[in-house]
């Protein structure tokens, strides 16, 4: 007698997810003169604690651990993730027209390097709680922004970073969504 091969397979199909983001262009990717310091806040926000590559991992991770059971939620949540590594690459285009390079090191201003590490992410157990922590994350990211454009004197720079925090506020309002959504499926 033959045994059945159980296989496990995931039908969620991510064809034509599209990047969540404002429907709003960016600026064109330019600065006006090449400035270390510049490079440098722009490479906390590119690979730092709080930044576009911790996003984007952490979305990734996400939407791996919810895809077979909850398509339609990692579906967003792949679309966020998208739309965070298009702000990864136009940090970067910044940060190299500013006259650094791209190496996955965040520069701070005490002089100290701290290169990339899956370290910074937040692994959560439950789809609630991977939506509550996206959205701190998202307000985090805003909040450093925020005070990198207080230091940067460079309008075209702060244009693009001004332009992300758009789609930043946006993910914390579809993110929101998502949780009130499933927070009502489970009182039903």
């Amino acid at each position: 007698m033959e045994e059945k091969e159980k296989i496990l397979t995931n039908t969620c199909s991510f064809k034509g997810v599209e990047p969540i983001m404002m429907d709003l262009p960016y600026p064109p990717i330019r600065v006006e003169e090449r400035n270390q310091e510049y490079a440098n806040l722009l490479s906390i926000d590119y690979c730092g604690s709080v930044s576009e590559l911790s996003a984007i991992t952490q979305y990734i991770n996400n939407e791996n651990r919810m895809a077979s059971e909850k398509c339609p939620l990692a579906k967003t949540i792949l679309g966020i993730a998208i739309a965070e590594m298009i702000h990864l690459q136009k940090l970067g285009e910044l940060i190299f027209l500013l006259g650094e390079k791209i190496d996955f090191t965040a520069k701070y201003r005490n002089g100290r390097q701290k290169m990339w590490t899956p370290q910074y992410l937040a692994i959560p157990e439950n789809v609630r709680e991977m939506l509550l922590t996206d959205i701190e994350d998202e307000k985090d990211a805003i909040e450093q922004y925020t005070i990198h454009m207080k230091m940067i004197n460079d309008r075209h720079v702060n244009a693009v970073l001004a332009r992300i925090i758009k789609d930043e506020e946006y993910h914390i309002m579809i993110l929101k969504a998502l949780l009130a959504e499933l927070e009502e499926k489970s009182r039903q």
